[in-house]
């Protein structure tokens, strides 16, 4: 079992997932900070849709690309909320290939208040498959 891809992108994702919760729990961050939480979030955000290729393959189904990832995720009922997954990557995408200082902040009150809670549930989500698959190989 410890051969199967998404059981080890899981642990990375989990560490990145980890990062980003203390990143985001600092009160009041400065702009260093907020953009070391924006930077935890691209790095989760990136291991969370291969983390869900990963499994999607494990699972029979050919994914290339983050948008695939999400749409087929979000079919088979492993994600909920598919369109707010798709603006998540949308900002993903505008935070890896722009700086600048007001898109930098809405971006990380969008990770803070509603893409965070994306990822918690995948996290969560994925705690259960790894215990449910644990138990039946037990």
């Amino acid at each position: 079992m410890n051969d199967v891809r998404y059981l080890q992108r899981f642990e990375n994702f989990d560490k990145s997932f980890l990062l980003l919760k203390e990143a985001l729990s600092i009160e009041t961050p400065s702009i260093v900070e907020k953009a070391g939480g924006i930077q935890f979030f691209e790095i989760a955000f990136e291991l969370s849709w291969k983390l869900m290729k990963d499994y999607l393959e494990f699972l029979g189904y050919e994914v290339n690309s983050p948008r695939a990832a999400i749409k087929q995720s979000f079919s088979i009922n492993l994600l909920e909320e598919g369109g707010v997954w798709l603006d998540a990557l949308m900002d993903r995408n505008l935070t890896v290939h722009t700086y600048d200082e007001t898109i930098a902040n809405e971006v990380y009150q969008k990770i803070k208040n509603d893409y965070f809670l994306l990822l918690e549930a995948l996290h969560n989500k994925f705690r259960e498959i790894i215990c449910s698959d644990s138990q039946m190989m037990n």
